[in-house]
């Protein structure tokens, strides 16, 4: 009979270094995965058990499994607009904790995130947008509740965009799974921001 709690492959500081080394080599233009061997697809039919989970945002610039340079069933990836939780991004997250046991969590926002930006003009210079982007924004609005409108807009955006990743962090840090999951620190919860130009991934410190 399976071990219904399975011990995961690596420690979340393990797969946090995981995460960063393959960004390094995605940087460098030497990312190992271009290709799959059908063995591969073949073995992962089987299960899955991905060292890391990512809530990210659906921008097409900022696709995951590149950016860290990682294989079929390495990761397991959310894909949201402005990378927002809601009740059905959080359902995902408690599955990949109580099924999938990955022992890293990650929030990565990005550059330039065009839901963060529409959000910043709904709170500040009155902005209206269509009723189910709305609902999108509203998960991101109180993420901005202290930041300086007088800043440069190019600073502006950047700290909102770090903003509305700690409040994704902090939501999923405070609720009543995310206290349980993280009670035993064996599980790691992240924050990180995608640079688009550069392609770099900056982990924020918690």
């Amino acid at each position: 009979m399976a071990d219904p709690h399975p011990s995961p492959r690596c420690t979340a500081e393990q797969a946090l270094e995981r995460l960063k080394a393959g960004n390094e080599r995605f940087l460098a233009g030497k990312a190992k995965f271009p290709t799959v061997q059908k063995e591969v697809l073949a073995d992962l039919a089987k299960g899955q058990a991905p060292y890391a989970t990512i809530l990210g945002c659906s921008d097409s610039r900022v696709p995951p499994e590149l950016v860290f340079d990682a294989g079929f069933g390495e990761l397991f990836i959310i894909r949201v607009a402005g990378n927002v939780l809601g009740p059905t991004i959080a359902g995902t997250l408690q599955y990949a904790g109580n099924h999938l046991h990955t022992p890293l969590f990650v929030v990565m926002g990005h550059e330039g995130c065009g839901a963060v930006q529409a959000a910043l003009a709904n709170k500040f210079d009155d902005a209206e947008h269509d009723r189910h982007i709305e609902i999108l924004l509203a998960n991101i609005e109180p993420a901005l509740a202290n930041l300086d409108p007088t800043l440069p807009p190019e600073q502006l955006m950047q700290a909102a965009v770090e903003a509305n990743v700690r409040w994704a962090v902090r939501q999923v840090r405070e609720s009543p799974e995310g206290r349980l999951a993280l009670a035993d620190g064996d599980l790691r919860l992240v924050g990180a921001i995608y640079e688009i130009e550069s392609g770099r991934v900056r982990f924020l410190d918690d």
